[in-house]
């Protein structure tokens, strides 16, 4: 009877069913909680996972085979452990995967702002040897990029067939290399600096002040914050010149970082390829630095700090010429500068409203040089001047400083959505010039005369005030119209406005309209420093006004697909019209260049049309070509000529081939030139006729450029061509014998000089 009365209470001890696992889930190294690792039954999918407390509850599987439990856990090892009441899984950190990046070529052209912008990126700045950003836009069809004459190695750029003076540079949206550094401010800026450059054509916003024509470039330098902890470029050509660039960044803390940017190049080889006495290039030395400093609390201020220096040395001219020895006989070309910079940027952001901020820009320049053109006067007072047929020859001597201030206040905020966006805002500049052109003494004149004549000094102080509304539909329409009012101190007001539509009548198409004015004052004996390379003396008129412009134009941008990857259409048409400039008019007399506003009457005009076509017809290969039509004309005299050295049709291709993981790379770039006209001086005086001098333009002629680069895990290394064909002007320099002539002209330089350049260059990168 008693095993009986026992059997049901077994039986039902039996059939109980069994209890869940309980356990939690740890990091075996700091015995952290691990939330989310998963727990389950070793041959079976049921399964559980721990809760932020890296608890866990796992029921009883009648699957299971085993009293078993597998544990894993994302970045952690997995690890087997047995059933227990309540189980406690320690878990070893598992070998870091490798960073997988995934990325996508963005278009050339910008398909969202509402100006025409193309973009240069990191990548493309490395289709050429990028010393500097001359050379950045070698592999870009919107920038030319030409010498001033054949002996200071001066370099200009031009946007809508109009000097680089006419369109605003600015360095992280900040006017910069304005002024007195015109000659040589392309040179000042190191390739390897460089993130990117936006070509922006036409009227660009208000925000950035009144001085912008045919279009801004801005250049955006390396951040601190997320560039490069370490990057070494080195480049050396065959003329012996070497490129050395430093760049390292550190993140200090979570919100502060900072970045040096170091750079030095020299040529010390004395090259004379053309055999006409002269180097073709100027011995140089350069020495330049900058510092950024970023903050970023993380909620609401962010602020950024930067300063740099800057000292070349240059010397051109004839091969035996040598600056430090007495009574040399040769021509030469001396300039000594010395740069300093600072700048800062702060903002604050609502952070109950991040369309509404407030900012504070402030930026400041010093910018001082020495040159001479002509014979050495080492050791010598300025105002000896020898007779004909001495060894000494009286020279042009060229010095200059410039200080600058800029502060600008900038409110930014919505009305009622994102929609309608404005931005307010205040300016003040400050520009003290400070300039001589000294070309020795006159015996018509008395001493005060003479330095009237060569002194020319000015302060400009300009505060003004701007206003900018933003509309935009969120689907296919977009309209920025601004205008900004500036009290110039010299020339009275200065009113500027502007506007630009963008209009998408498809997802795949983009119209752009833009209109607007601008203003700006000539620096003359800068903006033509070609022309003192030669013995047209300079007749500047007393009486020069602001110069003053309309510019109206628009694109159209198309993207399509061929082959299944992306390709875009570019067609682009610019008309600028002055209402004032100051003209340098070279053909009226050849024997001097005359400098004064244009005349009553006159004309000054630039008509500009580019079409471009950007494909990827397989996998890796990337073409590019471009056609260009300029018809830049003004009055000079009485009569209506085309500008000097602008050609009126220009060719560019560009292809290039990166292999899988971008291993190899190689780039071509061809560029024809159609004829350009030049004024001749009075070694072709024999070509004037009743109604002055007739024109004369140069021979067609076309370059090749080609890089090849092969990339390591931390390094590439690459090596190129430029001017592979050899093509070099024939006698660039006038009466070249005879520097000290009347017939000595170097300005009218169009075309390659050196003729072929091979280089090699290296770069080393980390992360």
């Amino acid at each position: 009877m008693l095993l009986l009365g026992a059997a049901p209470a077994a039986f039902a001890q039996s059939s109980a069913a069994p209890q869940p696992v309980r356990g939690e889930v740890t990091d075996g190294a700091s015995r952290a909680a691990l939330p989310g690792a998963v727990v389950r039954w070793l041959g079976t999918d049921q399964a559980t996972t721990t809760d932020d407390k890296g608890l866990f509850v796992l029921p009883y599987s009648t699957k299971a085979t085993s009293a078993r439990l597998v544990v894993n856990a994302l970045g952690y090892r997995p690890d087997t452990v047995q059933a227990a009441g309540y189980v406690r899984v320690p878990l070893k950190g598992s070998a870091e995967l490798q960073e997988v990046v995934i990325t996508e070529r963005a278009p050339s052209y910008s398909s969202l702002t509402p100006t025409n912008t193309q973009v240069i990126s990191a990548q493309d700045l490395t289709k050429s040897a990028c010393c500097n950003l001359a050379e950045s836009f070698e592999t870009n069809a919107s920038v030319e990029v030409s010498t001033t004459d054949a002996a200071s190695g001066a370099k200009q750029i031009q946007l809508l067939g109009l000097d680089g003076s006419y369109s605003l540079l600015t360095v992280d949206n900040l006017p910069a290399l304005r002024g007195l550094s015109t000659p040589y401010r392309l040179n000042y800026l190191a390739g390897p600096w460089i993130e990117s450059i936006d070509i922006i054509k036409g009227m660009g916003s208000v925000v950035n002040g009144y001085e912008s024509i045919s279009g801004q470039v801005n250049v955006r330098l390396k951040e601190p914050d997320v560039t490069d902890r370490l990057l070494f470029n080195a480049y050396v050509n065959d003329f012996g010149k070497f490129d050395l660039n430093l760049n390292t960044s550190a993140r200090i803390n979570p919100k502060l970082s900072t970045a040096l940017l170091l750079h030095a190049d020299h040529l010390g080889n004395r090259i004379d390829r053309n055999k006409d006495g002269f180097m073709d290039l100027p011995l140089a030395t350069q020495y330049n630095v900058m510092n950024k400093w970023k903050y970023k609390s993380g909620k609401a201020v962010v602020s950024e700090l930067g300063v740099g220096a800057l000292r070349e040395t240059r010397l051109g001219g004839q091969m035996g010429f040598k600056q430090d020895e007495v009574g040399n006989p040769n021509y030469g070309i001396t300039q000594e500068t010395n740069r300093y910079t600072a700048y800062n940027k702060t903002s604050y952001t609502w952070p109950s409203k991040p369309y509404q901020s407030l900012g504070l820009l402030l930026s400041g320049t010093s910018h001082k040089f020495n040159s001479t053109f002509g014979g050495s006067t080492y050791g010598l007072p300025f105002d000896v001047v020898l007779q004909e047929g001495n060894l000494f020859r009286p020279q042009r001597q060229y010095d200059g400083t410039q200080r600058t201030g800029l502060a600008t206040l900038l409110f930014q905020s919505a009305i009622g959505n994102t929609s309608h966006v404005y931005r307010l805002g205040a300016s003040y500049l400050y520009d003290d010039y400070q300039e001589y052109l000294r070309t020795g003494p006159n015996a018509a004149e008395t001493p005060a005369q003479t330095r009237q004549r060569e002194l020319r000094a000015r302060t400009e102080r300009v505060p003004g005030a701007f206003a900018e509304y933003t509309y935009q539909n969120s689907r296919n329409l977009t309209v920025v119209a601004g205008a900004r009012a500036d009290y110039h101190n010299l020339y009275g007001w200065f009113l500027t406005p502007r506007l630009n539509v963008k209009y998408d009548p498809t997802t795949s198409t983009v119209l752009r309209l833009a209109a607007g004015r601008g203003y700006r004052v000539a620096n003359p004996i800068a903006e033509n420093s070609g022309m003192l390379v030669s013995s047209r003396p300079f007749s500047i008129a007393n009486n020069l006004q602001s110069e003053r412009a309309w510019n109206v134009g628009g694109s159209l941008s198309q993207y399509f697909t061929v082959a299944g990857r992306q390709a875009t259409f570019v067609a682009d048409y610019y008309h600028t019209i002055f209402q004032n400039q100051v003209v340098a008019d070279p053909y009226s007399l050849p024997s001097m260049l005359i400098i004064g506003n244009l005349a009553p009457g006159g004309r000054s005009f630039s008509r500009s049309f580019q079409a471009e076509v950007q494909v990827e017809p397989v996998k890796g290969l990337h073409a590019k070509a471009a056609y260009k039509w300029l018809d830049v004309r003004t009055s000079y005299g009485n009569r209506l000529l085309p500008r000097p050295l602008t050609p009126q049709h220009r060719l560019f291709a560009n292809v290039g081939y990166a292999s899988a993981y971008d291993k190899w790379r190689a780039d071509l770039t061809a560029q024809w030139y159609g004829k350009r006209p030049y004024a001749p001086g009075l070694a072709h005086q024999h070509d004037a006729g009743s109604a002055g001098p007739v024109l004369r333009y140069s021979p067609r002629f076309a370059t090749l450029n080609a890089q090849l680069t092969r990339a390591f895990k931390r390094f590439d290394v690459y090596a190129g061509v430029e001017n592979l064909s050899n093509y070099r002007q024939r006698n660039p320099i006038d009466a070249a014998a005879q520097p000290f002539g009347p017939m000595f002209d170097a300005a009218m330089n169009w075309g390659p000089i050196y003729g072929r350049l091979t280089y090699l260059g290296m770069r080393f990168r980390l992360e």
